[in-house]
């Protein structure tokens, strides 16, 4: 990690870094070796933060000239056996030139603050397998979860059991 005065800042996403963090998401998915399959616009991501009721929530690393040069979506999950929402990290990157200065570690630290201030028991996160990141993840004490299997409805198989589903039943007009 590099001294502090050449790390970055963590801060909450601003309506003027959507389109930068938009850039990275789709610099992600190229990562990932996926980029066929994101399609986020700098309209859909602004709704989602900054829409009537936002749901997603996002952190920026930025740089001395306040530049994001990394990111962190997520949003509220709830734990039924603890009792209290936690922190479901979506996405988590930094520009390989911002590698190295610790913009990971203190966009993962802003979002282990808000769990620790608002009393959540957890932050959790979905890696790709290969990805070198573990041992990141591992130095600053996480854990995969292999025990759990994830599992994922999409597509046909999501439309063919809506179609199953039972509609509400409609209550008389007063």
């Amino acid at each position: 990690m590099t001294s502090p005065a050449t790390a970055p800042t963590i801060r909450p996403v601003r309506p003027e870094d959507v389109p930068a963090v938009v850039v990275m998401v789709h610099e992600l998915a190229a990562y990932e070796r996926a980029p066929e399959q994101c399609h986020l616009t700098t309209e859909q991501l602004h709704a989602a933060l900054f829409g009537g009721n936002p749901a997603l929530f996002g952190h920026v690393a930025v740089d001395a000239e306040d530049r994001p040069v990394g990111f962190a979506l997520w949003f509220l999950n709830f734990s039924t056996w603890a009792g209290v929402h936690g922190i479901y990290l979506e996405d988590l990157y930094v520009r390989p030139d911002a590698r190295g200065t610790g913009a990971g570690r203190l966009l993962l630290a802003a979002l282990a603050a808000i769990c620790v201030e608002r009393g959540y028991r957890r932050l959790e996160w979905w890696m790709i397998n290969w990805n070198p990141a573990a041992r990141f993840y591992a130095a600053i004490g996480a854990t995969p979860m292999d025990e759990w299997t994830p599992y994922r409805l999409a597509g046909a198989a999501l439309r063919d059991l809506a179609a199953q589903a039972t509609p509400a039943p409609t209550r008389p007009a007063a």
